[in-house]
Order: C-alpha cells, then structure tokens, then sequence
C-alpha cells in the first residue's frame, strides 16, 4: 500500500524566501529598485547565518560594490556563510572571512588572493570545499552547491527588473538560473536603470532586486598581452607550434589559454603561417575571449568563427564591426557565456593549447606553488581528452591513431581519436629577485615533484592541485623541442621523451644524448631542426604587431586599449 504522508510541507524554501523578501521589503517598499545607501541593510534581510551565497567575481566582471556591501553588514547577524563563486579576484572576496562573515569556500580561480587564501587555510578562518575547473563548479549550482542568495552585475536594467548584460556576460546566466529556480534571491548591481534595453538577457521574473553602483563595475582586462613583450624564445616555441603541431594535424578548431606563449603563436599566423600556406588549413574556429592578439590574424582572413567565454576591455567596437567572425546580438553588441564556451570548449575543439609553470617527470603540470591557492580556472576542463566525445574531425582521428596505448585499451577494431592537449614553457625561467633588485633567478619548469604537492599538506587539501594529468597531455613544446607524449607506448617512454625536452633542469640532466636521439628515430621527440626550423630566424621581426599601438593599427582604430597599456606621455614640465 502507498503511504502518502499528508503532513508534510513541500514548499519549505518557497516560504523561508518569502518570509526573507517580507523583511526586505519594510527596506525597500514596493518594486525592485534599492538605494545604494540601502544595500547593506537589504543584505541583512535576505541573507541568514550559514547560507550559501554566490558573489559574481568572473574573469573578467566584478560584481564590487555588493562585494564591499557584504563586507560592511553586521557579523552578528550574519556569519558563517558559505561562498561560492568561480573567481576570487577583489580583496573584499577575502575580507568577508576575516570578518567571520563567511567561513567556507568553494571556488575555481583565485589569482591575485591565491597568497592570501593559503594564509586564511592556515590561520583555520577559511574552510575549503574544493578547487574547481568553471564547468564542474556550475554544475554542482544546479545539485549540491546551489546558492540560496546571489549577488551578480550587470550593465543595466529597465524599472521592471529585465537585465542587460552585454559584452561581457560572462557567469550571470548561469548564477541566476540556478538560484532562481532553486526559490533562491537574485541581488543586482547595475551601472544604470534605463527606460528601455538594447536587449533583455535575463527576464525581470528571475531578478529580485536592482541596486544602482555609485560607480560602473571594475572589468580585469585579463586577456591584453602586449606584444613588445614576446620575447625570441616565445616566437620560436610558437613557430615550433604551428609547424608541428597545428601544421602536422590540420588543427581548425581550438582554445588558447591566456599568455605571451599563445600570444606570439596569435601574432605568427599572418606572417610565418602565411609563408607555410596554412591559411584556411588551420585555426579557423576558436573558443576564445576577445584577444587583441587576433586582430591581425582575423583581419588577414584566417579566422572564421570566435564565441567568446566573456568579453576584453578595449575590444568593444572592434568586435562588433566584424559580427561575420563573433556571436553578435540583435541589438549590435556581443553576449559572452563561460558556460557555453567551457562546453564547447570539452566538448567541441580538438586541441587546447596553454602554459604552465611546472611539469614533474610524468607530464602532471600545475600552476600551484607552495604558498598560493591559484586554482585553475578552465584549463582542465579543455585540457583533457574528452572521452564523451562521439563527432570526428580530422585531426581528432589522425591523433587517436598515433596513440601507442590504444588497442591495449579499446581492442584492436575500434577507432577512437583524441583531443590534442599542448604545454609551453621554457625549460628554465628568469625571474626577478626581490631580494637583491636587479637581479633575476633561475627557476627549473621541470622538476621531480610538484609545488602542488606541497600545498595538498600546507593547505590541508584532499588531493593535489594538479591541473593537467600527464595521461591528457599530448605534447610538451620547449625551446629544445616537441615531445609527442601520445605515441609513447609505455610511462617509461613518456619519461624518456619528456626528459628529451627538459634541458638543464632536474629531469633533463637524468637523460642522455642517446636516449635523445632514439626518441627522435621513433618520432617522439622533434628538434627545431628536425621540423626544419633556423632558430636563428626566430626573432620579434616575425611578429604581425610588435606593439600595442599596431594592433590599434590592424583593427583600423576600432581597438582601444586599457590606459595602462598605452605608451607613456611626456610631462612637458620635465623636458
């Protein structure tokens, strides 16, 4: 017999919420606009003891003043909250637990508080849940880790509560969906309320309240790389690349992590890829944000398509003058979506291509050091082998062939291909010594344990920081060469071939000339020479644009840079 227990209540959130939206409303009154001076209270209305609250840190976007408001309410009526949020980018993202107003975290990228969060694990004001790749902390939104309240930005919004959020839209879709229709509260900040819309992004049902910032949210040109930065020894990596790795694959669908590595790669396509007569056989689709970079390639005809996972200030007008190439809107402007982007970006592209800082003798790579909590952002979630993925591409099924362990695997009658996973770096970085100015320190990239080792025991974390596994790495490309890790048949092959690029480090001086020169018989391992490439020609000279300024040149004056990226004025007082 079924029982139907009549007793029980099924809308239990549904009425904490409203009882939440009563006690907001004695501040507020009537309709959805909140004062600025006001916002702090609102949050002590809404927000109970030990909710899980979402603030808006992105990329790029910050949602700050409600940052700041959450950090000025009173810890006595609220504490203990549990945030999460994929970026960590704004000092008060960390301040709120200092205060005792948050206690729990969990996240995906920290940057520039990766320092301080490590300090909060130690002195036990911060709990952390787990480090996250974007994709994997929005789909615990919509299971185990969904907000009950979420504070998130937007460019505008009309009276009604229907939102704008424009170029760099970048999380709030996603933020606001699984709140809202987990009974969640949606708090917005907004730079202006406005009569009518350029579009409506998300509709006035899913937004609570609309709280106008005395000023215009902070945006991180996070992707803007200068290009008289690049450095020789970049632009020969980055020939290396395309000729054999791009070239050799016929690799048209791709992501580039954020760095002057892929940034000199960017820059080569009009000038060195023109001379190997790639156009249209490589680098045609990208899954990218706005990189400045591109300009020259996409206006030389190599680009075809770019959905961006959020916008890059200074890029605005540039992208919408040329919506053949990105995702432009009806009312003629871009609409970002990290979400979309990251599924393509696992699900869609054939290689992914970035950097890292270390490799241990396996081909693990992580950005982690001892003392900083980074995170990873997006990287490993587009830096590893799909094996969900069912469409093929040339490229995909060409590097599913090379691999050594395949038939051990799926049986020899099977055809599987694989995402091409690539690391650059060079083997030894110059960094500046802050203790002696002036000076710079040699730091090995390969070495024989992780820095992220050593933060799992200082941070007290489940598991190591590891951001690419070496069994998703395809191809280490260093100034020594290019290690095809995919057709070693054996992890002691993988470690030949890896020490075959690693230099004077750690892991290189343990191979050998010889074990070098079998790696290259058996097509593991590529020289500069063997690709056919003079490292003498290898110089800045190759590069589309060799400064800031170029690129505004190539983008016909549709580019404008962020202000400290512009060349310095003379002070006519000092001359």
């Amino acid at each position: 017999m079924i029982n139907h227990d009549t007793s029980r209540t099924w809308d239990t959130i549904k009425r904490d919420t409203d009882e939440r939206l009563a006690a907001a409303a004695k501040i507020v009154g009537s309709g959805k606009v909140v004062r600025a001076e006001d916002a702090v209270a609102l949050l002590e209305a809404v927000i109970r003891p030990f909710d899980r609250v979402n603030i808006e840190g992105d990329n790029q976007k910050q949602a700050d003043f409600l940052a700041q408001c959450l950090c000025a309410v009173d810890p006595a009526k609220v504490h203990g909250l549990h945030m999460v949020q994929s970026v960590l980018t704004l000092p008060e993202h960390l301040d709120v637990f200092e205060k005792g107003i948050a206690k729990k975290l969990d996240f995906s990228f920290s940057g520039p508080q990766s320092g301080r969060i490590a300090e909060l694990l130690g002195a036990g004001k911060l709990d952390l849940g787990a480090i996250h790749t974007y994709l994997e902390l929005y789909g615990r939104y919509f299971l185990d880790l969904t907000p009950r309240v979420a504070l998130v930005v937007a460019d505008a919004a009309d009276r009604e509560g229907n939102l704008y959020t424009g170029f760099s839209t970048e999380d709030t879709p996603t933020i606001v969906e699984a709140t809202k229709f987990r009974q969640g509260i949606v708090v917005v900040q907004v730079n202006e309320i406005v009569d009518k819309l350029p579009r409506v992004d998300i509709p006035a049902d899913f937004v609570d309240f609309i709280v106008t910032s005395p000023r215009p949210f902070y945006i991180e040109p996070l992707f803007t790389r200068d290009p008289a930065k690049i450095s020789d020894a970049r632009v020969l990596t980055a020939m290396m690349t395309i000729k054999g790795i791009y070239a050799e694959y016929g690799i048209q669908n791709l992501n580039h992590g954020v760095g002057y590595d892929t940034a000199a790669i960017e820059l080569l396509l009009p000038t060195y890829g023109e001379e190997l007569g790639l156009k249209g056989k490589i680098c045609s689709n990208w899954i990218l944000n706005p990189h400045p970079t591109l300009i020259p390639a996409i206006e030389s005809g190599w680009v075809k398509s770019v959905h961006s996972f959020g916008g890059e200030l200074g890029m605005e007008r540039y992208v919408a003058a040329r919506p053949d190439v990105f995702f432009i809107g009806p009312d003629g402007s871009m609409r970002s979506n990290r979400c979309m982007s990251q599924v393509a970006g696992h699900y869609a592209i054939d290689a992914f291509v970035g950097a890292t800082l270390q490799i241990d003798p396996y081909g693990n790579s992580s950005t982690a050091t001892a003392t900083k909590v980074a995170g990873f952002g997006g990287a490993p979630n587009m830096g590893c082998d799909s094996r969900g993925r069912r469409h093929s591409t040339a490229a995909w099924l060409k590097a599913g062939a090379e691999v050594g362990a395949q038939a051990a695997a799926i049986g020899p009658d099977l055809h599987r291909g694989r995402r091409l996973v690539v690391q650059i770096l060079n083997t030894v970085a110059k960094i500046r010594d802050t203790k002696n100015p002036g000076q710079f320190k040699e730091i090995p990239a390969f070495v024989e344990h992780l820095d992220a080792e050593k933060l799992m025991k200082n941070a007290n974390l489940p598991i190591e920081p590891v951001m690419i596994y070496g069994d998703d790495l395809t191809h280490i490309v260093t100034e020594q060469g290019i290690a095809y890790l995919h057709r070693c048949r054996d992890i002691e092959e993988r470690r030949a071939a890896i020490r075959s690029v690693a230099g004077k480090t750690p892991v290189g001086l343990q191979g050998s000339e010889e074990e070098r020169r079998r790696m290259r018989e058996l097509g593991i391992v590529k020289t500069p020479a063997d690709l056919g490439i003079d490292v003498a020609t290898a110089t800045r000279d190759r590069l589309a644009a060799k400064n800031i300024m170029e690129l505004v040149e190539w983008s016909g004056g549709l580019y404008d840079p962020p202000a400290k990226f512009l060349p310095r004025k003379e002070d006519p007082s000092r001359q």
